[in-house]
């Protein structure tokens, strides 16, 4: 039936996943990402998360701009 309709068959735990990261991905906290999951460990919620490149490259470079007051 999914076939049919051109939907791809997902999990709802992939759910959970997508939106914890999209979530980190925003500037959300993981702790509030933590709350928002239920999860008691933190660690957990963090298992749950997926960091894009662009999200540490912008991480890199405010690093640098922070240390150094340029840009990478």
């Amino acid at each position: 039936m999914l076939q049919q309709a051109g939907v791809r068959d997902a999990r709802v735990h992939d759910g959970r996943h997508t939106a914890a990261s999209l979530l980190i991905e925003q500037g959300v906290h993981v702790r509030a990402v933590q709350a928002i999951l239920g999860h008691a460990d933190i660690r957990t919620t963090q298992r749950y998360t997926h960091v894009a490149e662009a999200t540490t490259r912008d991480a890199a470079e405010r690093m640098g701009e922070a240390l150094w007051g340029q840009q990478a």
